[in-house]
């Protein structure tokens, strides 16, 4: 009999779990990343060389404190962007964004970080940020993001096209630290990129 009415009572411990958990579902799918604006002056992208080879990737500089220059960028097109953080400890003066841990693609509410992987290509003269789809899928939109306006040796700073801005991803009211590359909406879709 005891342990009938413990049976009993564990069945509706469960019941009772099930249904707060439930409850509680829809508030947590509620809890989403937003995209906050950034002060984009103190930020570069730039197309950075992977190691000695004609390949690069992108890289994202903040500079955080006015302790020291995190870069300095030298004019013409493209324009070549020294990374000055490497030169020395750079520990909350500058942060760095070198992979998809600090950065993603986001479109509107969407984020796109697992559809979606941000290449350097260089073609046609220029070196393009390129959001191109993950799945491999034929007819999958992919997005012009950034240029830099010719090419070139060296640390090439990256510019927006249209529409697109830096976002940094918020939970709540708290910022965190990885960045969107972000549009409003999907337009402004390219029919094909050559990604190295």
């Amino acid at each position: 009999m005891f342990s009938t009415r413990l049976s009993a009572r564990a069945a509706a411990a469960v019941v009772m779990g099930l249904s707060t958990a439930a409850a509680l579902a829809p508030a947590a799918e509620a809890s989403v990343f937003t995209a906050q604006p950034v002060i984009e002056q103190n930020f570069v992208m730039v197309a950075a060389p992977i190691g000695s080879s004609a390949r690069s990737q992108l890289n994202i500089y903040e500079q955080v404190s006015q302790a020291r220059p995190c870069f300095t960028q030298h004019a013409g097109s493209p324009t070549v962007v020294n990374p000055l953080l490497s030169e020395f400890d750079f520990s909350g003066i500058c942060s760095r964004y070198i992979d998809s841990n600090g950065y993603s693609l986001r479109i509107g509410n969407e984020d796109k970080g697992s559809s979606y992987r941000l290449s350097v290509v260089k073609e046609a003269g220029d070196v393009k940020l390129m959001a191109v789809s993950s799945s491999g899928r034929e007819g999958e939109a992919s997005y012009v993001v950034a240029r830099a306006g010719g090419d070139g040796a060296g640390f090439l700073k990256l510019n927006f096209e249209p529409g697109w801005e830096l976002r940094r991803r918020q939970y709540g009211a708290r910022g965190l630290g990885h960045l969107y590359l972000y549009r409003e909406s999907a337009e402004q879709e390219v029919a094909s990129a050559g990604v190295n």
